[in-house]
C-alpha cells in the first residue's frame, strides 16, 4: 500500500505546484507537458517500492519513459503559450477560472496520471518472473504505436513549417490514411501497455486504462474537440473527412 500512497501524494503535489505556477504564467497548458513525465514518474516510484526488478520491469520502465520523454519534448517544442481549447474555457469561466482551473484542469489530470499506468504497476510486481510471448505482443503494440504516433508529429510538424502550407489540409503520409493517425498510435501505445501489464499480473480489470484513454481521444479532448470548427477555418476539411478515416489508418475513400 506505500506505493499507491506515495505515487498519489506525489501527483498531487506536482499538481498544486503547476496550478500555481500557471496562476503566475496565466497558461494552464504546462499541464500537458507534464502528463508523460508524471505518468513515467508513477511508475518509476512504484519500480523503486516494489519488488525485485526483473526482465519485465525493464521492459516497462524503457518503455514508458521513452515514450514520456518524446512526448515532452513534442510538446515543448510546439508551446506557443495557453492552448486555444484552454482559453475559450478561460473565457467561458471569466473570474472564476483562477480557482476553477485547478479542479477543472489539474486535479482531473493528475487523477489520470496517477490512475492510468495501472496495468504498468501491475506488470512491476510480478518482480523476477520471466517474460512471454504475451510481453513480446505487448511491446510490438507499444513500440509500433510509438512509431505511428511518433511518424505522425514529424509529418505534421514538417508540413507546417512550409509556408506554402499556411492554412491547407494535410493530407500526406499517415494523414492520407487517418485524420487523426497520432491518437491512433496513443491509442495502440496504450492497449500494448495493458498486454504487458496482463502477461505479468492476469489482471484483465486493468483494460480499463486503455479504455479510458481510447475513449478521451475519441470523444472527449481528441478527434471530437480538434474537428469542432475547423472546417470554417480550413474550406478544404470537409471533402478531406469524406475521405479520409478518423482514426483507425485505412485506405481513403476515391
Amino acid at each position: 500500500m506505500i506505493a499507491p500512497l506515495a505515487t498519489l501524494l506525489f501527483a498531487l503535489s506536482c499538481g498544486v505546484l503547476l496550478w500555481l505556477l500557471s496562476l503566475r504564467l496565466k497558461d494552464v497548458s504546462i499541464i500537458d507537458i507534464f502528463w508523460g513525465p508524471g505518468i513515467a514518474a508513477v511508475v518509476d516510484i512504484s519500480a523503486l517500492l516494489g519488488p525485485a526488478p526483473g526482465m519485465r520491469s525493464f521492459l516497462v520502465l524503457f518503455l514508458v519513459n521513452g515514450w514520456a520523454l518524446r512526448l515532452a519534448l513534442h510538446i515543448w517544442a510546439r508551446h506557443r503559450g495557453e492552448d486555444h481549447r484552454y482559453g475559450a474555457m478561460r473565457k467561458t469561466f471569466g473570474p472564476r477560472w483562477w480557482w476553477w482551473s485547478f479542479f477543472q484542469v489539474f486535479l482531473l489530470q493528475i487523477i489520470l496520471i496517477w490512475f492510468l499506468p495501472v496495468p504498468l504497476v501491475a506488470a512491476l510486481r510480478s518482480g523476477a518472473l520471466p517474460l512471454t510471448w504475451l510481453d513480446g505482443a505487448g511491446a510490438m503494440l507499444a513500440v509500433a504505436g510509438l512509431a505511428i504516433e511518433s511518424a505522425a508529429d514529424w509529418q505534421l510538424a514538417r508540413f507546417h513549417r512550409d509556408p506554402a502550407n499556411k492554412g491547407q489540409v494535410m493530407d500526406r503520409g499517415l494523414w492520407g490514411l487517418s485524420r487523426h493517425p497520432n491518437y491512433f498510435g496513443e491509442a495502440l501505445l496504450w492497449w500494448g501497455f495493458f498486454v504487458i501489464g496482463l502477461a505479468g499480473s492476469g489482471a484483465w480489470w486493468t483494460a480499463v486504462s486503455p479504455a479510458i484513454i481510447t475513449l478521451l481521444l475519441l470523444k472527449v479532448s481528441g478527434v471530437t474537440l480538434m474537428e469542432d470548427g475547423i472546417a470554417e477555418r480550413r474550406p478544404a476539411y470537409a471533402a478531406y473527412k469524406k475521405r479520409v478515416s478518423a482514426f483507425v489508418p485505412w485506405p481513403p475513400k476515391a
